[in-house]
C-alpha cells in the first residue's frame, strides 16, 4: 500500500519462560513518580527473533483486568501504537503491542514499510504464529485476566488481528481499524472463537467492495459473531492523525470517523469483558 499508515527502576515481573517464547521487562516510565500510567518495554522471542513490544497499565488497579493485545500498522512499532497502548491502559485494561518485525526494525519510509508488511501477508502461517507469540506475553502477565483478553489492530495490524482470530486463537474479541480483510483461505473462518468487529472506510481504495464482499460472506458461512462499521466518504488510515488531510489521495485521517471508532471498540469491550 502506497501510504499504510499500515525513570528506570526494577522490573515488576521477574522473567518469564515459556515454550518457544522468552521475555524480559526493562520498565521505562515516561510519566511522574505518582502517576497510575506505568509503560514498559518487554523483550520477548519469537523462535530466534527478538521481539521488542511495550506494556501500558494503571497501576492504581490491584485486580486482574482484562487485557487488549494491540497489532502495529505496516512502519512497525512506533509513536501511534505505542498512544493507542497507553490509552487503553487509561480505560483500564492492561494492554500489549507487540512487535511482528523484530527489535530494531522500524521501517522509516513507505518503501521499506512495505517490504516487510509484505514478508508476513505473503506468508499467513508466520504473520499468525508471530501475532501468537505476542499473546502469549500478554496471556502470561500477572495483571491480566486470561478470559478477558482481545486483540485491535490498524491497517496492517487489522489484517494482522483477523488472521490471529481465524487461526483459532483463544480470544474473546478482535477489531480491526481500517485493517485489510482478505485471507488465502476462507474455511480457516471456521476456527474463529472471538467475537469480530471491522471498522472500515467505505471509500477506502486500499480495501475495496469486492474484499468486503469476500469477508462479508467469509463471516456468514462460518457462522461467526460479526460486525462491519462502514464510514461513508472515509478513505484508509482514517484513525492516524499523522495521515493526509486529503482524501483524494486514499490515506487521510478523519476525525468524526476517528472517534466513532474508538466509540465502537469500547462498546464491544463492554460487552466481551462483562464478567458473567
Amino acid at each position: 500500500m502506497a501510504n499504510d499508515i499500515f525513570t528506570t527502576m526494577k522490573p515488576l515481573f521477574p522473567t518469564l519462560l515459556i515454550p518457544a517464547i522468552a521475555f524480559s521487562v526493562s520498565i521505562s516510565f515516561s510519566s511522574p513518580a505518582l502517576a497510575a500510567i506505568q509503560t514498559q518495554v518487554v523483550d520477548y522471542k519469537h523462535g530466534n527473533q527478538v521481539l521488542q513490544g511495550y506494556l501500558a497499565y494503571d497501576d492504581a488497579i490491584k485486580e486482574k483486568r482484562p487485557g487488549v493485545l494491540v497489532v502495529h500498522e505496516w512502519n512497525g512499532l512506533q509513536d501511534y501504537a505505542r498512544k493507542r497502548t497507553t490509552q487503553l491502559a487509561k480505560l483500564g485494561y492492561v494492554a500489549f503491542a507487540i512487535d511482528m518485525y523484530g527489535k530494531g526494525i522500524r521501517p522509516q519510509n513507505p518503501q521499506e514499510s512495505s517490504k516487510q508488511a509484505s514478508i508476513y501477508r505473503q506468508d499467513r502461517k508466520l504473520m499468525r504464529e508471530r501475532a501468537t507469540a505476542g499473546l502469549q506475553v500478554l496471556q502470561n502477565n500477572p495483571l491480566a485476566d486470561v478470559k478477558r483478553i482481545a486483540a485491535i489492530g490498524y491497517c496492517f495490524g487489522g489484517g494482522t488481528v483477523l488472521e490471529l482470530a481465524r487461526s483459532g486463537a483463544n480470544i474473546a474479541g478482535v477489531v480491526s481499524f481500517h485493517g485489510n480483510l482478505d485471507t488465502p483461505n476462507l474455511k480457516d473462518a471456521k476456527n474463529i472463537k472471538a467475537k469480530v468487529l471491522v471498522l472500515h472506510g467505505a471509500i477506502d481504495p486500499f480495501v475495496p467492495e469486492e474484499q468486503v464482499q469476500a469477508f462479508q460472506a467469509e463471516m456468514e458461512q462460518a457462522k461467526v459473531d460479526w460486525q462491519l462499521i462502514s464510514y461513508g466518504g472515509v478513505v484508509h488510515s482514517f484513525t492516524n492523525p499523522a495521515s493526509a488531510h486529503n482524501s483524494s489521495k486514499g490515506v487521510a485521517y478523519n476525525q468524526l470517523a476517528d472517534k466513532r471508532s474508538w466509540l465502537a471498540m469500547k462498546q464491544l469491550f463492554t460487552e466481551i469483558f462483562q464478567k458473567k
